[in-house]
């Protein structure tokens, strides 16, 4: 974020009067909020999910538009992120995302469907370099939380929108193709009702910064019709989730001995439970005993198929978007055994991690996932303490970790699954730049 450090004086509005300045700062604001709402939205809002190309294999259906703005929008933030005086801390840790990228290159030449898995991970090197770059664009924590709040109340808009006057694209229905059992849950503009779960989770925890921050009003409204939708979703995980996430980011945030047990202790007893209950019996009989579906919605299944997979290339993986929905996969003995083969991801994203590149990839992205967070938390103990923003960095950050043990967020291009992807790169770097210091300055309320 563009400023200077935490202990400069405020400023107020009034220090870029000059023209160019000014300039700067509404071409800043036009390409955050740019950025925000192409990730957020996408150019193809809506879905019909009755239509049988709903559930066919085929993803090469990107538009024109949606191409120019994928390359278009980063490459502005990274221009607007260049002419600012932080351009030297752009992405780092840059040797482990160097490392990180090349494997991922790597492997994706070595793909079957290396086509394919190269686009994929230049899309998704694209989110990464404008996650980084949009938090150099606000001029301060005010204008941040002012820019948040246009683009999720058009996106809570769109979606409130989409329930009144497009009900058929918006609501789950009997005559959906992939999953009629969804009837009558809301999803908006997304795809899928867990998707829209997990957006209007992180739209809150955005309302209750902008609360504190900006403007009480703003934060109140952003926050109860992001609650309110996220109740007709039917995603209990994300319900459940929002109110946990925001009790353990306060104890984390006050109590360092915690975050190691919580970060790894939970996000591995978690994975152990789920993608564990799929493999052994055993834990199987726990997790029910716990009165939890011990197939976490028919996810066991995929699991089974994915930790097959990994055991036939447990080193290299697969590449992106090269497993999931192949006429390899979907067409082949498997599908004569499993419905699973129907899927479009693993539904967690520690195994989807190891599908795409394999254990070394799990490897490098647990160390910029948790073991640089944490080193970030613990350097802004040293520092003087957490601000609002570097709260809501860990707010997402918290959720992310957690959330993509049932559902493929990382690493991601997809449209619908954007946004998770974006915000936990941005919740990533964020508080690298909070351990520095490094954040936009504090502007005096209004």
């Amino acid at each position: 974020m563009a400023g200077s450090t935490a202990t400069a004086t405020p400023r107020s509005d009034t220090a870029d009067t000059t023209s160019p300045a000014r300039d700067r700062r509404l071409l800043g604001s036009l390409v955050f909020l740019g950025l925000f709402l192409f990730y957020a939205i996408s150019t193809t809002p809506f879905y019909d999910l009755t239509l049988p190309a709903s559930a066919s294999i085929d993803t090469n259906n990107s538009s024109k538009l949606n191409q120019i703005l994928f390359l278009a929008l980063p490459s502005l933030s990274l221009i607007g992120a260049l002419i600012t005086s932080m351009r030297g801390r752009l992405l780092e840790p840059r040797w482990l995302l160097a490392i990180i990228f090349i494997w991922l290159v790597f492997t994706g030449i070595l793909s079957s469907h290396s086509f394919n898995s190269l686009k994929a991970l230049f899309l998704t090197t694209l989110v990464v370099v404008s996650a980084n770059a949009c938090l150099l664009l606000p001029r301060s924590d005010a204008h941040f939380a002012k820019l948040l709040s246009v683009g999720i109340l058009c996106s809570i808009g769109l979606c409130y929108y989409g329930i009144r006057f497009l009900p058929n694209l918006s609501i789950h229905s009997a005559q959906d193709v992939a999953e009629p059992m969804l009837a009558g849950a809301w999803r908006g503009y997304f795809a899928h009702k867990n998707d829209a779960a997990a957006a209007m989770v992180l739209f809150s925890f955005c309302g209750l910064y902008i609360f504190r921050v900006w403007s009480r009003a703003v934060g109140v409204l952003i926050l109860a019709t992001a609650v309110f939708f996220l109740a007709h979703t039917g995603g209990k995980t994300a319900t459940a989730m929002l109110p946990a996430v925001v009790l353990v980011a306060f104890v984390v945030e006050r109590f360092a001995w915690t975050r190691i047990p919580i970060a790894f202790g939970g996000v591995g007893a978690l994975n152990l439970l789920a993608v564990g209950s799929a493999m052994s019996p055993g834990l199987a009989g726990i997790v029910r005993s716990l009165g939890i579906d011990p197939t976490f919605t028919n996810r066991s299944d995929i699991w089974r198929l994915a930790t097959n997979a990994i055991s036939h290339s447990p080193i290299f993986g697969y590449g992106q978007k090269a497993f999931w929905r192949t006429e390899e996969l979907v067409y082949g003995g498997e599908g004569l055994e499993t419905w699973a083969v129907q899927a479009s991801h693993a539904h967690n994203s520690y195994v989807e991690m190891i599908l795409i590149g394999g254990f070394p990839l799990l490897f490098l992205s647990l160390i910029w996932f948790f073991i640089y967070p944490l080193r970030s938390l613990a350097r802004i103990d040293r520092a003087g303490g957490m601000s609002h923003t570097g709260r809501l960095f860990l707010r997402i950050w918290l959720y992310m970790i957690f959330t993509t043990c049932l559902e493929s967020l990382l690493y991601e291009s997809s449209s619908g699954y954007l946004m998770g992807w974006f915000m936990f790169c941005m919740s990533l770097f964020g508080l690298n730049y909070e351990a520095s210091a490094d954040h936009i300055e504090r502007e005096p309320a209004r």
